[in-house]
């Protein structure tokens, strides 16, 4: 049986382009004080949008973050106290899975925006 060759995922060509980005943000502002992971999502979403990280590193980043925009989760966001617990599992396990990809600069533009969002 003959083996059939794979191109490598970081061999395709790639375009960037945020799933919902404007979702994203809108979910982000009206729920930004309900969630304390709010900065690790922001550092990962950035990660996935920087184009020296990695095609199959954004590829789970960008899972994460639209598990995150879809309004269809394992445990509804509108539940209080335990809504986002189902978010934030999803990515921690995004962030542990490719944090070494993470540089200091994600997670200051993370930062910069909740400092933005917060005013």
């Amino acid at each position: 049986m003959e083996a059939h060759s794979q191109m490598p995922v970081a061999g395709l060509p790639v375009a960037y382009q945020a799933p919902d980005e404007r979702r994203f943000w809108t979910k982000l502002r009206r729920v930004l004080a309900r969630i304390p992971f709010a900065e690790d999502l922001l550092a990962g979403y950035y990660c996935a949008a920087d184009r020296a990280t990695p095609t199959h590193v954004r590829a789970i980043l960008l899972g994460a973050v639209a598990y995150f925009v879809l309004p269809a989760d394992a445990v509804p966001d509108l539940f209080a106290g335990i809504g986002f617990t189902d978010d934030a599992a999803v990515l921690a396990a995004a962030l542990t899975a490719v944090g070494r990809h993470l540089l200091p600069r994600h997670p200051e533009q993370a930062r910069e925006s909740l400092e933005r969002l917060a005013r």
